[in-house]
């Protein structure tokens, strides 16, 4: 385990690191959509109101899950898939990426619901595997949903109606939700392990957040923010946050994640520094079919 002097460092480094990139994400210019990764642009995201636009997606059954893999760094096989939910109602097929219709969502309080959808579908998908079997699906759950009871209720139902044993599907609880609420964002992570599903704490370091979060909510997974991945090969900073990551939550008997890895120089350094598993373009695309088979 770490020193208490090593932890004592690495939480004001993580602090120092998170603080820009936190400001970043509030003013909405982090992670902004690709029109040429196949998603609209941001200029063409705004010809309807938000409200009556998400309303009509989900009464007309728009929203469609997309599949990434989680790979191992130790044998490269596939751990887990991720599914990611786009929007599908602009032209020429073109699809809208979570990060410019959830914020919407949110607002008028719709999010809950895509949440359940995207629940429905990820336990249908399991519910495929060849005799229940099959990887495992990480979903998102909106910090609205986390804080909530009603969740843990619609996981439950979700699962049993289909079958699916629960140790398939991973919940990822962003670092966002802990902040808002830390006593039920708590409950939640244990009535999700309760029911026999597992936890991953999503985009660590995106916000102001410290290790005081693996100190108070159960996990299984971190996921470290993208923002310390992308240009790793550059930044000591970012190189220091990454191995103190790795060294406390290893520490913890826990597992990390790296997102958005995107080349192999920074695949082979996730892999020297001890990370478990990748997910990014440099290990595997978004697919709207995912295989039955890891």
């Amino acid at each position: 385990m770490p020193s208490s002097t090593t932890a004592r460092a690495s939480h004001r480094l993580l602090l120092r690191a998170a603080a820009p990139r936190a400001q970043r994400r509030f003013r909405g210019t982090a992670d902004r959509p690709s029109h040429a990764n196949g998603f609209s642009s941001p200029a063409g995201l705004h010809r309807r109101p938000w409200l009556a636009r998400l309303r009509s997606a989900l009464q007309n059954d728009l929203f469609v899950l997309h599949y990434q893999p989680i790979v191992s760094l130790l044998d490269g096989r596939v751990s887990h898939y991720e599914a990611l939910v786009r929007l599908a109602d602009e032209p020429h097929g073109r699809l809208v990426a979570p990060g410019s219709f959830l914020p919407a969502a949110e607002r008028y309080g719709l999010v809950r619901d895509i949440d359940r959808l995207v629940l429905a579908r990820a336990a249908a998908v399991l519910a495929d595997g060849p005799d229940g079997g099959g990887p495992a699906i990480a979903i998102n759950v909106s910090t609205l949903s986390a804080t909530d009871g009603e969740m843990l209720r619609q996981i439950d139902r979700a699962l049993a109606r289909r079958a699916v044993d629960p140790s398939r599907l991973i919940v990822e609880v962003t670092e966002t939700a802990a902040i808002s609420d830390m006593r039920r964002a708590r409950a939640f992570c244990e009535g999700v392990q309760a029911l026999g599903c597992a936890v991953a704490l999503d985009d660590f370091g995106s916000g102001f957040g410290s290790f005081q979060y693996l100190k108070h909510l159960p996990f299984d997974f971190l996921k470290i923010d993208g923002d310390f991945i992308r240009e790793l090969a550059l930044s000591p900073t970012d190189q220091l946050v990454v191995k103190a990551l790795v060294d406390v939550v290893g520490g913890m008997g826990r597992r990390t994640i790296a997102e958005f890895v995107g080349d192999a120089t920074t695949l082979g350094m996730l892999r020297d520094y001890g990370v478990d598993l990748a997910q990014g373009y440099e290990v595997g695309r978004p697919a709207p079919r995912m295989p039955v088979t890891a």
